[in-house]
């Protein structure tokens, strides 16, 4: 604004958002403090608790909300207790589609949506590579499968589907639902503002966060990662976020806890309804009401970060800077060779 020149006398501008169609209804993120399942043999019996849970969820809410979008954590099937790939291969790796069965019965029943909490994922098509991924489930089946694109490295030796010659698939999903667009991204991914900013330019409102988020960085001060990385990607997104994060004592999850916090936050960043820190099995849930999004999204001049983005003055992404594996195995020796290279 040059000087002397007030906001009354620019230009009008509408004085409120005009009202938009689309859903209303609650998100469940589904918290969990569970012992970690040590191989594949338990993820049968896993998927059938999570659902019960999820069915108890929905009727006992049925009074007061319509609750749609269910939300488990990140590592709730099977975690990835081993620090090589064979060793994941042999005793966690599963094709999802063999277990996703109860959810599509479950979102089929009762017109719901089910983001599960990320399996250790073995697909024949990628030989020797596991990833870590999450499938959206609803009334018609799977709807998008996401494969953690950041790994929380060195650690993590599931592979980036960045990472792999000749990966055909979309990296950042969006799916187009009856219950508004919803993309997922998966945990350190979050810390990447880039990859929430691609869901949200390929047309997500809801961003959907399956999580395992340890301490000090977790729900608590004075860090308290959670909450400022959620609140963050929804307002500089202007979108929905529903956050499910896993909340357990180091026994269950060596050598990490895991504090919890599961939440929802609306499009400014406001906080409508978290869990409290603590090692606790929990069902929070808030209201997502897509037609004020979309009308907000309309109507914002000031404020509408996507729109106003100026892509072509951040010329950091004009060259590569993390290595890609290439034909390489995955270990955490190589991916501190990695990151070092990366550090130049």
């Amino acid at each position: 604004m040059s000087a002397g020149q007030s906001p009354a006398s620019t230009a009008a501008v509408p004085l409120a958002a005009a009202p938009v169609a689309g859903p209303r209804y609650y998100a469940a993120a589904m918290q969990t403090s569970l012992p970690a399942l040590k191989d594949r043999e338990g993820v049968p019996g896993r998927v059938a608790e999570l659902v019960k849970m999820a069915e108890g969820t929905l009727a006992g809410y049925a009074p007061f909300h319509d609750v749609r979008l269910f939300v488990f954590p990140e590592f709730v099937h099977c975690a990835p207790m081993y620090t090589t790939v064979p060793e994941l291969l042999a005793r966690t790796a599963v094709r999802p589609e063999d277990h996703v069965a109860p959810y599509e019965r479950f979102c089929k029943s009762n017109g719901v949506f089910v983001q599960t909490g990320s399996f250790i994922e073995h697909d024949p098509k990628y030989p020797g590579a596991v990833f870590n991924t999450t499938l959206l489930v609803g009334p018609t089946g799977v709807l998008a499968r996401y494969r953690k694109v950041n790994p929380w490295i060195p650690w993590e030796v599931h592979a980036s589907p960045h990472d792999i010659p000749g990966y055909a698939e979309e990296l950042f999903p969006v799916a187009d639902t009856e219950i508004g667009r919803l993309g997922c991204a998966i945990c350190y991914d979050w810390l990447f503002p880039e990859a929430l900013r691609q869901l949200a330019a390929n047309g997500a409102e809801v961003l959907i966060r399956v999580s395992a988020y340890m301490d000090p960085w977790g729900a608590q001060p004075p860090m308290d990662w959670w909450t400022l990385f959620n609140r963050a990607r929804a307002a500089e997104n202007t979108a929905y976020v529903v956050a499910a994060n896993q909340a357990a004592n180091v026994p269950d999850y060596p050598p990490f806890s895991w504090p919890g916090g599961s939440m929802v936050v609306d499009y400014d960043g406001r906080v409508l309804a978290q869990a409290e820190p603590g090692p606790f099995t929990k069902v929070v849930v808030g209201p997502i009401d897509i037609g004020a999004l979309r009308a907000e999204r309309t109507r914002r001049m000031g404020h509408d970060m996507l729109g106003h983005l100026r892509t072509e003055a951040y010329t950091y992404m004009n060259r590569p800077r993390f290595p890609g594996q290439g034909s390489g195995a995955v270990s955490i020796e190589a991916n501190n060779a990695r990151i070092r290279r990366a550090k130049g």
